[in-house]
């Protein structure tokens, strides 16, 4: 037998106390060891906790069986003990003394042994007791990810049958589509042809079902001459399209139209910011707690952000705000809803590569971008509601329109993507005619919020109403799919008059261009004997370029991807509010690169805002108590009014701020910086 040492302090602790060993295994320990705890983060599943129970109970047993042993020994050990004292007690020879007495120290050793052996089982068990619920979590986190790779490899299956039936499927299906076209003719389709996706796999929500359609191209000289063949297309005659070329060919734009033609710009505008610095940043330890959260009650540090305020990326929209200039020129209310859709349209397109958060304004920031002398409009936004953040935009332009909105910018964190949802109509009113256009955002959707690269996709339907003739145009942005054989971020509509006629067919994509189509003949769908409503077929005469994206400035990677004209929207101007955008100091330090600096600044000006928020909270309690009535916050430059198109109650431009700028008196504007 191998001998054994005791442990160094063990000596004279009383080595036959098995006492404490048995208390321990009677004590109850296996119901702590299996009780589940509510605190971890992946819960074992009830068979792991069963075999773990199981394991556990077993290794007790043992130690109850060496608890056993022990006894034995030390009852054993005890009356050899008293023997060997006997034996000593007698009068032997010394030989034999000695002998015994070497066989009682042998046996006091064996004592020591078998009680350092309990106590290395006893610590063993403790051991497992502490470690048992890693354990459970470990083998509950492997089962989980096997579970999650035989998934995902089924999905990969799928997918590859499903591709494999797409590509035996593709000549085919070339061939029936050919056979609904006439020699020559193009076809375009709102909605695509039956998936041969698996139906089980769905990659998008359902959306509300737009008119489906198919235009022919047809020959133009053919209608030149009488409307007579023309199936509910329009009013007047097919060669109006001539007539209105001088409108629609101007309408292909190629380089910004920074400054109009028929005017001299006032001054150089910076075409450069400085270059986006390189900071590195643990996305996932920042979002992890945001989920289901509205985006805008979150503190977010400015490294996600860009240096341009929401009322700057609102400004942003008016880039092509020559469509509307055209608009005017335009007789026919359906020929002017066409720019109108197009001008629509062009506010995503800034969007493309703009993955970066805008700054949330301060209650009370105003930004106004005066390009009367140059452009032909000025523009002004004011955060006029913090909770939820909203702002209203009053655009005046001396062309002969006139541009208001409020809008209330919702959003929820759901862990793969982010979806932004602006709340709001947006209203156009041209002047001589008296036109008034109403129509609605789409849902933006940032997707690889937490692995792989940022990309943004715009989806949903809009719906303009001209509220004087009764026009439409309804436009539907289809939502990118991987399996879809469309072009990537199309949009499609039609534009209808007050009957229900289609005159126009619109195509294009939010990030490239938009086109218009003349309708010269229709044919509207019919139901099939299943029941499905076939495709209405449009005849249309060759498309018209309305709006082309402007290319993006030189080395616009490393300047977040802005425009010409969002390079020059926080650029310092003489005579402004002390509320506007351009002054905010987190903002122009992040612009310049001091991002450290800037997040500073941030958490100031926002402790900032909940203290006036707070005050005025103790305010509103206190006229309650009174018995007063008290208004809350008033906005500066707008004041609430019901809006007579829609009927809505929103924040409509009151006057006074051209005003005051032209006499530089700022004294009604609240210190927010």
């Amino acid at each position: 037998m191998r001998q054994s040492h005791p442990a160094p302090g063990m000596k004279g602790r009383g080595c036959w106390e098995t006492g404490s060993v048995r208390s321990f295994c009677n004590s109850g320990c296996l119901n702590k060891i299996t009780k589940d705890d509510s605190g971890d983060e992946e819960p074992a599943s009830q068979s792991d906790k069963s075999e773990l129970h199981n394991t556990l109970k077993n290794l007790s047993n043992k130690l109850e069986d060496l608890s056993t042993c022990n006894d034995l020994i030390a009852k054993h050990g005890a009356a050899l003990q008293r023997s060997l004292s006997e034996l000593e007690n007698l009068k032997l020879p010394s030989e034999s003394g000695e002998k015994i007495k070497a066989v009682n120290e042998r046996a006091t050793l064996f004592r020591i042994t078998s009680n350092a052996m309990i106590n290395a089982c006893r610590d063993f068990l403790e051991l497992a007791d502490t470690h048992s619920r890693k354990w459970q979590r470990v083998l509950q986190h492997e089962r989980e990810q096997r579970i999650r790779l035989e998934e995902t490899i089924e999905q990969l299956a799928k997918q590859h049958n499903n591709l494999e039936r797409a590509c035996r499927g593709a000549p085919s299906h070339g061939s029936n589509t050919s056979s609904h076209v006439s020699k020559g003719g193009s076809v375009l389709s709102v909605k695509g042809e039956a998936s041969d996706e698996d139906e089980e796999t769905e990659y998008f929500d359902a959306m509300e079902d737009a008119q489906a359609f198919i235009t022919v191209a047809a020959d133009p000289s053919k209608h030149r001459r009488t409307g007579s063949n023309i199936s509910g297309a329009s009013e007047g005659r097919a060669d109006d399209w001539n007539l209105e070329d001088n409108v629609f060919e101007s309408s292909d734009q190629s380089t910004p139209d920074v400054t109009s033609k028929d005017a001299v710009p006032k001054k150089k505008r910076r075409n450069r910011i400085p270059d986006k610095p390189n900071y590195s940043l643990n996305l996932w330890s920042i979002m992890k707690n945001c989920i289901g959260k509205e985006l805008s009650k979150i503190p977010m540090p400015i490294n996600f952000n860009e240096p341009l305020s929401m009322l700057q990326r609102l400004t942003e929209d008016l880039e092509y705000h020559e469509l509307l200039d055209k608009a005017v020129k335009c007789e026919s209310s359906t020929e002017q809803m066409c720019f109108v859709a197009a001008f629509s349209v062009s506010s995503y397109s800034t969007t493309v590569h703009r993955t970066a958060k805008p700054f949330n304004p301060l209650l009370g920031e105003t930004y106004e971008l005066d390009r009367l002398d140059e452009l032909g409009f000025r523009s002004l936004c004011e955060q006029v509601s913090h909770h939820p953040p909203a702002a209203a935009h009053h655009v005046y332009s001396k062309r002969g329109w006139t541009l208001w909105q409020e809008i209330t910018i919702a959003s929820k964190f759901r862990g793969k993507y982010l979806s932004i949802m602006p709340l709001g109509a947006i209203h156009l009113e041209f002047h001589a005619s008296g036109n008034h256009y109403v129509w609605r955002k789409v849902t933006s959707t940032v997707h690889n919020i937490i692995v792989g690269k940022l990309w943004i996709d715009q989806s949903g339907d809009i719906e303009i109403i001209n509220h004087k003739s009764k026009d439409k145009c309804q436009l539907k942005f289809t939502p990118y799919s991987y399996f879809s054989r469309d072009v990537p971020r199309k949009v499609t509509g039609v534009v209808m008059d007050a009957d229900g006629q289609a005159h126009y067919v619109m195509s294009g994509t939010w990030d490239e261009k938009m086109e218009c189509s003349k309708i010269v003949n229709s044919t509207h769908g019919s139901t099939s004997s299943e029941g499905k409503l076939s495709k209405t077929v449009y005849q249309t005469l060759s498309p018209k370029v309305l709006w082309k994206k402007y290319p993006l400035p030189e080395n616009a990677e490393n300047m977040y991807y802005f425009s010409s004209l969002a390079l020059t929207l926080n650029e310092p101007e003489e005579g402004m509010a002390p509320t506007d955008s351009r002054l905010r100091p987190d903002q122009r330090l992040m612009e310049i690169g001091k991002w450290d600096e800037a997040n500073v600044e941030k958490q100031r000006l926002e402790e900032k805002q909940r203290a006036v928020r707070r005050r005025r909270e103790a305010e509103a309690a206190e006229a309650l108590e009174e018995g007063k009535d008290y208004e809350g916050y008033i906005p500066l430059w707008f004041e609430r009014k019901v809006d007579p198109a829609t009927g809505e109650l929103i924040c409509i431009y009151k006057g006074g701020y051209w005003e005051a700028k032209e006499q530089q008196d700022w004294s009604a504007c609240p210190d927010i910086f």
